[in-house]
């Protein structure tokens, strides 16, 4: 029975490995990304904004794709002690994988890469007041991703001058999931 056990254990291990042939950087199926997903890690070039309390923290629950293009995000964050869900709408632009969406200042949403079946990873670049924010999020069908995934995101993030410093690991840290299924 343990064998079995451990067994079954590696295969799902082993089922959550990157596979580089299926990363999709354009041409997005929206459609594919609609569904649950969960935040993993974030990182940002302002890390006030996305630590703990921080406006641009938030805790992906799901991603739906609408027919006019858009997308429709559900996150669950803390304000004051209290989880609150939030659905916020991002309009599409006229470039692929790219949305628009006020909040907290002028975003621009940008959808970098994904696999549609185990990942994604966006780009936020926010401005407000003269300031401009760049924040990473990598998200996952499931709680935790293997550190495949993570040294992608890591990678990913080099590209936009933030380092391991500028990381914060999500995964195991949002209490609202807990009590809001």
């Amino acid at each position: 029975m343990a064998l079995l056990l451990l067994s079954l254990g590696l295969s799902l291990v082993s089922a959550q490995e990157l596979n580089p042939r299926a990363i999709v950087r354009k041409s997005y199926d929206m459609a594919k990304v609609s569904g649950v997903w969960y935040s993993v890690s974030m990182a940002s070039d302002d890390m006030k904004r996305i630590e703990e309390n921080g406006d641009l923290r938030v805790f992906i629950r799901n991603i739906e794709s609408l027919k006019d293009g858009g997308l429709r995000f559900h996150f669950l964050f803390m304000v004051h002690g209290e989880c609150v869900q939030v659905a916020m709408v991002c309009e599409r632009t006229e470039r692929d994988g790219e949305y628009a969406v006020s909040y907290e200042g002028d975003n621009k949403v940008f959808l970098l890469e994904t696999d549609y079946k185990l990942y994604i990873t966006f780009h936020l670049r926010n401005i407000r007041n003269g300031t401009d924010t760049n924040v990473l999020a990598l998200y996952g069908r499931v709680p935790n991703l293997s550190p495949s995934f993570l040294n992608r995101f890591e990678k990913v993030c080099r590209k936009y001058g933030l380092g391991p410093q500028n990381i914060i690991s999500l995964s195991n840290q949002n209490t609202c999931f807990k009590y809001k299924k």
